[in-house]
């Protein structure tokens, strides 16, 4: 398997003339691009809404690009543009939004991501993939960023906790455990503590059934759904606003098809993380492995009995 995003970005774009790859001076993942891509690397400089513009432009001449920028500013700054200049035609532009959710670390709020997948979600043609860490992201990445629709993609390049499922579909979870007492949901770079908080809850005697939603757009509501109905608690977990993430996500599928379930959010309930270096913000905000089982737990034993 290919060992970086790097490199499998300038192994895509040796294969396909049509990928361009884009900046807007984040270059922290792509620093050796520029002489393997020649004209086909541009870096627009601190200027988020024009390389949507160009990003869009480049498309409609038949191009693939692959647009980078801090997912803060990536998200937010030129929204407008790419919901009118990319969502609406539906072009084949990838976003890559730099450290979002918990991997801004020690930045303050300006540069914390928690309502990126919310804005992209929101945005009709626009998939969303949140990948666990980059054995994930290198295994979706040839489908996504060749394919003709547009995408926004939270980056991450941490360590795999575990071997993934090998056969990456769009738009199919990972079903990583399956049981019967509580059903964890989780999207993105939370998944290795959600992988130990599973653990824990099985050696505590639990049935845990962890589902992975690599893609929660377009998701997989079977997936979804069966985790409502197979077990007793369904806690989703997310480093993203409660509002418009995976809690909305599931609050969403259960209410279409007329479920109802006990569930557990965790997630950021409408405040930003104190700043600090990533197992810090872990362990004070509770979302590390034992943190994370712990609140499991309590909410499982507060059910009723019936």
């Amino acid at each position: 398997m290919i060992a970086s995003y790097e490199t499998m970005l300038a192994t895509l774009a040796e294969r396909d003339p049509r990928l361009v790859v884009l900046t807007a001076e984040n270059r922290a993942a792509i620093r050796g691009l520029p002489p393997k891509l020649g004209p086909r690397f541009i870096d627009t400089g601190i200027t988020e809404q024009t390389l949507i513009g160009m990003s869009a432009g480049l498309a409609l001449r038949g191009r693939l690009p692959v647009a980078h920028a801090l997912a803060t500013f990536l998200t937010m700054r030129p929204f407008e543009f790419i919901r009118t200049d990319i969502g609406i035609p539906a072009l084949p532009v990838k976003l890559v939004g730099a450290v979002p959710g918990v991997l801004s670390e020690a930045n303050g709020p300006t540069h914390q991501a928690l309502e990126d997948v919310a804005l992209m979600r929101g945005i009709p043609n626009m998939g969303v993939f949140c990948p666990a860490d980059s054995e994930e992201l290198l295994r979706g990445l040839p489908e996504i960023l060749l394919s003709s629709s547009p995408w926004y993609i939270r980056h991450t390049e941490r360590p795999p906790v575990c071997s993934h499922d090998p056969h990456f579909r769009i738009g199919k979870a990972e079903v990583v455990s399956d049981g019967t007492d509580i059903g964890i949901l989780v999207m993105g770079v939370l998944f290795r503590e959600a992988y130990e908080a599973a653990a824990r809850l099985r050696a505590a005697g639990l049935s845990v059934r962890l589902v992975n939603l690599r893609t929660v757009q377009p998701l997989d509501e079977a997936a979804v759904l069966e985790t409502a109905a197979k077990t007793r608690l369904v806690v989703t977990v997310e480093d993203h606003f409660l509002t418009g993430g995976l809690h909305s996500i599931l609050a969403e599928v259960l209410l279409r098809h007329r479920y109802t379930a006990h569930t557990l959010a965790v997630g950021f309930p409408g405040r930003w993380f104190v700043p600090a270096l990533l197992p810090e913000v872990l362990r004070v905000e509770e979302l590390d492995g034992p943190g994370l089982a712990e609140r499991i737990a309590t909410a499982y034993r507060a059910l009723p009995l019936s």
